[in-house]
């Protein structure tokens, strides 16, 4: 049986799947999913064990064994951690395969295999009785069964069957409650995310405006959350339009229900100005008095910003509105956080609904096709003035009268920039046909339907009797070596100058041979060194360049400044480099990269090597 594992690419950041052998090695996978994060993340575990350890007291108290319930598992931290507290058994549930065979391995190497069973099954599974995985209830339900959205893991069915088939009647649970928190802002910024803006293109003939058909303008956008870290977004980005408002609870320690519901806050506006994003995020309580809180609150929400705990895990949601509105200030209105059995979203209403009432506002679902060919970072790419100025300047000095031009770039905006510049012909390949229709839509309400050529194939398949001369075109894949992450929202700095690896002259065919780069990096300040990164750097023309990496030069005192509408391909060091550690350590770090022409391949091999030789 094949077995399908998801690949990013790192150019264009969507997940692609990829069929693996069904004796494929989990143990990359497992290694760079959260697992990690989560077990890094002290604040987290400091607060999960401190609650375990005070519900197995209660129970203790209360003069009953203390039976454990563990969904999702993973490595099994958590059922160790409630042994460890003195409960007398545990049933430790984790469905994926490879994790439970790990997590069985750990429990036996930290000599816990008589006090934990690792049951390898969805919680939904797991049976009761003399012959079943658990012969009676739990009376302590610990899970840690959340994402940034707090229920998108499925956590609320998960916690309604479990109350009812698994746990018993007023059980102990770990945690104990979650509340969600949301903001209400304007952000010219965030918004630039979820809708495409007006394009000026500036011509010989005076301003040209590319505009967005009225499809985009009224479509309520993805229904997908865009989780990133908050404490990256500079505070002049936005405008606080409301308070920090309480939407909702969900006590964890009697029955969940998992129907859809809605609940509303009425506040009066602290500022005027149109609505347009929600900020939001949650916490947990581990006991029953709120003593024992985790919280994701970015900094200027968070009760002791000095504490504040690192973690990619957990992070923070940005919600858009399905449109702007308008509020004013001491005008009240209401805020509506919907959700179902996996999603939250929101709305502005000027009244308020009932409290979880039966009328419940419609999940958003894109209808323009925008949303769902261009991600959020594509969305900020195109609405980048400053990066379309660069691409004008550049056209403007190779487009002649009887230039004729072929975009290579599903959903590209370059192809009306070059018609709008005066080239005589326009071809735009859209190899998918959500792309061809969506720009459609989009050469119809610039009335340029006629203007520009539309061919629908991909770009290898393309024969002489679509287009004459045609060069093929460089498909960077993702490698099994590097990973894409959007590091501006990681604080970093550079430990070297940025270095030339290979080169590519797009204006020359693709040559047939193996691309072969090998050199050195010297590493000129102090600091750990994680990884090496990766990024392209187009040459539009010999003083203009679009870099998808970094954006200004890295110097000593300052974080490193990256294209937040890109992801940068980061390789990982297996060992850590401290060039603050004089004589013999890592002071050099080796590499080769190929690139293959044949499958567009990219693959590489980093090696840190100390001022003797030695490599690591």
């Amino acid at each position: 049986m094949k077995v399908f594992c998801g690949r990013a690419n790192p150019v264009t950041g969507s997940v692609e799947w990829q069929e693996e052998d069904e004796q494929y090695d989990y143990h990359q996978e497992i290694a760079r999913s959260s697992y990690a994060d989560m077990l890094h993340d002290k604040d987290r575990n400091i607060k999960y064990y401190q609650g375990i350890r005070a519900a197995v007291s209660r129970v203790k108290d209360r003069g009953q064994k203390a039976l454990v319930l563990d969904i999702g598992t993973g490595t099994g931290l958590l059922s160790m951690m409630a042994v460890t507290a003195g409960a007398d058994f545990c049933y430790a549930v984790e469905v994926f395969k490879p994790m439970a065979d790990a997590a069985v391995k750990i429990v036996e190497k930290n000599g816990f295999s008589d006090k934990i069973k690792v049951i390898n099954k969805h919680s939904t599974e797991v049976t009761v009785g003399l012959d079943g995985d658990m012969p009676c209830r739990a009376n302590i339900l610990i899970t840690e069964l959340f994402d940034t959205e707090l229920i998108g893991e499925g956590a609320l069915p998960s916690y309604e069957h479990a109350h009812r088939h698994l746990v018993q009647e007023n059980c102990e649970a770990v945690p104990h409650r979650a509340t969600v928190y949301a903001q209400l802002v304007e952000s010219k910024k965030m918004w630039s995310w979820n809708k495409l803006f007006p394009i000026r293109v500036q011509t010989k003939r005076g301003e040209q405006i590319i505009v967005p058909p009225s499809e985009l303008e009224r479509c309520p956008g993805a229904p997908s959350v865009c989780d990133i870290q908050l404490n990256q977004v500079s505070p002049t980005d936005f405008t606080v339009l409301s308070h920090v408002l309480p939407m909702f609870s969900v006590d964890f320690s009697k029955q969940v229900s998992s129907s859809a519901a809605c609940h509303s806050r009425q506040f009066d506006p602290v500022a005027s100005g149109q609505a347009q994003v929600v900020l939001s995020w949650w916490d947990i309580e581990m006991d029953p008095e709120g003593k024992i809180k985790c919280t994701m609150a970015p900094f200027w929400a968070h009760t002791d910003p000095l504490e504040l705990q690192w973690r990619d895990h957990w992070m923070q949601c940005v919600y858009f509105l399905p449109q702007e509105e308008p509020v004013t200030q001491g005008s009240a209105v209401c805020l509506v956080a919907h959700h179902d059995d996996y999603c939250v979203w929101y709305s502005l209403q000027r009244t308020s609904p009932e409290e979880n009432g039966r009328v419940h506002a419609l999940r958003p679902v894109c209808d323009c096709q925008a949303h769902l060919l261009w991600n959020r970072p594509r969305f900020g790419e195109i609405n980048d003035q400053e990066r379309t100025d660069q691409y004008v300047q550049a056209l403007r000095t190779v487009l002649k009268p009887d230039s004729v031009c072929l975009c290579v770039s599903d959903g590209s905006l370059l192809c009306m920039m070059v018609h709008h510049l005066g080239a005589e012909q326009v071809f735009t390949i859209e190899s998918s046909a959500a792309s061809h229709r969506l720009m459609k839509k989009i050469f119809k309400a610039n009335h340029l339907e006629d203007k520009i050529n539309v061919v629908e194939k991909r770009p290898e398949l393309l024969t002489s009797a679509d287009l004459e001369g045609k060069k093929h075109a460089l498909d960077f894949r993702e490698n099994k070596e590097a990973e894409p992450h959007p590091l501006w929202e990681y604080p970093c700095r550079s430990l070297s100058e940025p270095q030339q690896i290979l080169t590519f002259d797009f204006q020359q065919p693709v040559p047939p041979q193996l691309l072969h780069a090998e050199g050195s990096i010297k590493l000129r300040r102090p600091g750990r060194s994680h990884g090496a990164v990766l990024w392209m750097e187009y040459h539009l023309t010999p003083d203009s360049t679009v870099s998808t990496g970094l954006l200004k030069p890295a110097d000593d005192k300052e974080d490193c400044c990256w294209n937040p509408h890109c992801k940068q391909a980061v390789y990982f060091f297996s060992t850590m480099v401290d060039p603050r550690v004089s004589l013999g350590s890592p002071q050099t770090v080796s590499y080769v990269v190929e690139f293959h022409p044949r499958t567009g391949d990219v693959t590489m091999d980093f090696t840190l090597s100390d001022a003797l030789g030695n490599e690591h």
